[in-house]
């Protein structure tokens, strides 16, 4: 494992749990672990978090089963690595968005219904905080596509309550960029649960993502400085 890249990613996460106020004392926070590396990454900086700061916080991660029949064995080995249980919800959300309503554009919908099993789950598990490995090149590709396709400005906020269901949903990787996490979890040998969504990598945040690579290549730094503007926008910075 680089223990360099650790540091400057346990940096990040510090930074932006420290401006938002993400995490605080006696949280409970259910995390969603899908088996991917950006989940996985969470868990375990939020591991060295509460390990090697004064907060004083509990973490859950929850699985949402959409009925893919994954190999979970890897989920159970790296949460019981770190010492949290591994809370499994299952639904048929897969079913419901492929079988039943047969989606021409099923992301939006999983999504949804995905969001709504997590909180649910973090509810019964009596946690009143859940987070989300959305990294930095979500955020600016979040933007990218509202802008594109929904023509308007949009970004999810790192730390967004939900009066709905009392539940404050938070992102504490959003300083971090996607590469750091490709290589933090190739140097530290964590096994990745494969992805067996029919959709995966055919939606249009994929196609956004390779633009977005297509530009960094150009302009190195381009998405760093594209985060930092969304972090600066206020109503004085349009129409001069």
């Amino acid at each position: 494992m680089s223990k360099r890249l650790v540091k400057k990613i346990f940096k990040q996460v510090r930074d932006a749990n420290l401006k938002y106020h993400l995490i605080e004392n006696g949280d409970q926070i259910a995390l969603g672990l899908s088996g991917g590396k950006d989940s996985l990454t969470l868990l375990y900086f939020l591991w060295l978090l509460d390990k090697f700061t004064p907060l004083k916080f509990h973490v859950f991660p929850i699985h949402i089963d959409l009925g893919w029949d994954m190999d979970l064995n890897p989920l159970h080995e790296f949460c019981s690595s770190l010492g949290y249980p591994l809370i499994i919800e299952k639904t048929n959300i897969g079913q419901v968005v492929f079988d039943i309503r047969q989606e021409k554009n099923p992301c939006s919908l999983c999504a949804n219904m995905r969001r709504g099993a997590l909180n649910n789950s973090a509810k019964k598990a009596g946690c009143n905080k859940v987070a989300l490995g959305h990294h930095m090149d979500d955020v600016v590709n979040t933007l990218f596509l509202s802008m594109l396709y929904e023509d308007r400005f949009g970004v999810f906020k790192p730390l967004t309550y939900l009066d709905r269901v009392d539940i404050t949903v938070i992102r504490p990787l959003v300083y971090v960029e996607e590469k750091d996490i490709d290589l933090f979890v190739q140097s530290a040998g964590i096994q990745v649960v494969e992805n067996l969504c029919p959709a995966d990598k055919i939606s249009k945040r994929n196609e956004i993502s390779k633009l977005l690579a297509m530009i960094e290549s150009e302009h190195p730094g381009a998405k760093r400085s594209i985060m930092r503007s969304i972090e600066n926008v206020n109503e004085n910075n349009f129409w001069k």
